[in-house]
Formats: structure tokens, sequence, C-alpha cells
């Protein structure tokens, strides 16, 4: 059982590794958004499908979900003759578009930052939860005996399948978050409080944590993400910056270590609804 947990540990630690040593990681996250709508259409257009059994409404819902692109998905459907591979097209050339004008319009720089920092982030939770559900299987593998089956067997094809179903789901998550993404500065106000309370997170002063985001070119000092609406929570990234809810379903509110620093008028990210300096960050 360990093997199998060991051989997907190498995997992601040298995924990992790539991506720290990385300055650039726009492809994978390009690559990511492609395979991403290559699925999606995929599961509302399946292959040798005839037109009326498209789920036209399921893919328009999946864009506007994943993508945050309100395409007209059902008059591409309408056209005649028209084909799968053809309306996957458009949806790719559309979420590029997107992503194009996000760049344009923060930068490069700032972009190729944001993604090397999320996609870390994601892939780092995105393995948690994986271990959670791997250990799981294990713990109820054994009744498997019971129907004949070697439990050993069960378990290395289980895990097999969770594996990728598991890089599915940070493709898609990241594909999510980024098409999302929108950015605004903190009033100087909050950002000169913060710095003179000296507030930062415990993580932040240990030698691992800063060894690990200067390798990825991002001073400790200058991390900090958080969320506009109740229940967001934060991640890492350069200071006064303010993230939309996007990353709210993928991160927890419940457990204040995942919350990184929050600008004092921003909603707590535990989800009582109050601002921040009202609540967790309440000076006394």
């Amino acid at each position: 059982f360990d093997d199998v947990m060991n051989d997907q540990r190498k995997v992601i630690y040298e995924q990992r590794k790539e991506l720290m040593q990385a300055d650039d990681v726009s492809a994978t996250v390009s690559d990511m958004r492609y395979e991403t709508i290559m699925n999606m259409v995929s599961r509302c257009i399946p292959e040798r499908a005839y037109a009326e059994q498209w789920n036209v409404q399921g893919l328009h819902e999946e864009v506007l979900r994943v993508l945050s692109l309100d395409l007209p998905i059902a008059e591409w459907a309408g056209e005649e003759g028209i084909a799968d591979e053809e309306i996957r097209e458009r949806i790719l050339q559309a979420a590029n578009r997107l992503m194009a004008e996000k760049t344009a319009n923060y930068t490069p720089d700032i972009m190729r930052m944001a993604e090397k920092s999320l996609l870390l982030q994601l892939l780092d939770q995105t393995w948690k939860d994986h271990l959670l559900s791997l250990d799981h299987l294990r713990q109820g593998i054994g009744l498997r005996a019971y129907g004949q089956k070697d439990p050993l067997n069960e378990y290395k094809r289980e895990a097999f399948n969770m594996f990728d179903t598991m890089l599915d789901e940070l493709r898609e998550t990241t594909t999510t978050v980024m098409s999302h993404l929108e950015l605004q500065f903190d009033t100087a106000e909050d950002i000169a409080f913060d710095r003179e309370q000296g507030e930062m997170h415990e993580t932040r002063n240990d030698p691992a944590y800063r060894d690990d985001h200067a390798a990825a070119g991002i001073h400790p000092a200058a991390l900090a993400l958080s969320g506009v609406g109740a229940g967001t929570a934060q991640g890492e990234i350069p200071p006064g910056w303010v993230f939309n809810d996007a990353l709210a379903r993928h991160l927890d509110p419940e457990d204040s270590e995942t919350w990184g620093k929050v600008p004092r008028n921003a909603p707590c990210p535990c989800a009582t609804g109050k601002k921040y300096k009202h609540c967790h960050g309440r000076v006394d």
C-alpha cells in the first residue's frame, strides 16, 4: 500500500519542483485550460453523438462556471453542419482572449507571479485532499476480500483512477481560479496599518517557508492574498492585492492557517459577515 502512495508522491513532488524552479508557468496553465475545455466539451457532446443529443445548456453552464464566459453556445450548436471540434475551438479562443486581456490589464509580470503562486497553492491543497482520500480507501479496502477480490490489486486500481481524477480536478480548479481572477489594490490606509502592526502570518518566520517562496521569486514580506465576500480565504500574493470570491470554494474558512494576511476592511474569512478588523483581526 505504501509503495502506491510513494510512487504518486514522487510524481507530485517532481512536478512541484519543476514549478518552483520555473520563472514562467503560463504554458502549464495554458495546457491545463486546454485539457479542461477538452474534457468539458467531451462530457456535454459525447463522441459520435447526434446534434439533438448534445447537452447544449449544460455546456453553456459549464463554460460560465469554469471560464467565466457567457458564450452563445446554443446559437453555435444550431449552425448547420457544425461539429464539436468547431465549438471546442471557439470556446478555447474565447478563453485565451480573456486571459490575454487579463495579462494586458494586470501586466505580464503580475500575471506570471499570480499564476505561479496560485498553481503551487492549489497543487498543495489538491494533493493534501488526495492523501486523505487514499487513507479512506485504504481503511475500507480489506472488505473487498469478501468479494473474492485481492485487496492490494483493488487498491492499486482505484488509487490510480483517483490520481487521474485528482489531476483533472487540479486542471479545472486552476482554470476556474485564473479565469475568475480579479485584482485590486488595498487602500494605503490598510497597508500602512498592517505595516505598523507588523501583522505577519506565523509560518512566514519558518526558514523552509522563506526559502520556498524565495525560490519562487516572491519576497515573503510581499505575500498577501485576500478575498472579497464572506468566506473567501487567503493564500500568498503581493501586498495590496484583493481577489474575488472565486477562491472561496477551494479554501477553508474554518482554518485560519490558510488565510495569510487579510486587509483590515475585508470581510473576515471565517464567514461571519463581519469585517476582519472587527472579528479575527480585532486588536485588543
